[in-house]
């Protein structure tokens, strides 16, 4: 099962854009859902995720700067304010279910130019 992940592209340095992913509709008790990213030559790393109860946590580098929100079975990134370090693959991510089963979007591309 993977989730379907949209939004992503090229913006200038300064610009923004929005990322989206959906959940199936199937998907039991989605727990947390979040937003990961993976820079050239670098691990991948949490952006910001958000509870079930709407509890978001944020990576130092982008709080101030991204929002996190999310509506049912959907997540949506809020990137402003980009630079070209924000520039990434961006994995949607969600955990469901009793054994809170990890899911992952295909990745999208963010490309943010100077």
């Amino acid at each position: 099962v993977q989730l379907q992940a949209s939004g992503g592209g090229l913006v200038q340095a300064g610009g923004s854009l929005t990322l989206s992913c959906v959940a199936p509709g199937s998907f039991n008790s989605i727990n947390n859902m979040g937003w990961y990213r993976q820079r050239p030559g670098k691990q991948r790393e949490l952006v910001a995720s958000i509870t079930r109860g709407g509890k978001v946590t944020y990576a130092g580098s982008v709080k101030g700067r991204f929002t996190i929100s999310r509506d049912d079975v959907k997540v949506s990134l809020q990137m402003n304010s980009l630079t070209p370090e924000d520039t990434a693959v961006y994995y949607c991510h969600v955990g469901a279910g009793y054994f809170d089963t990890s899911y992952w979007g295909q990745g999208t591309l963010v490309t943010v130019s100077s």
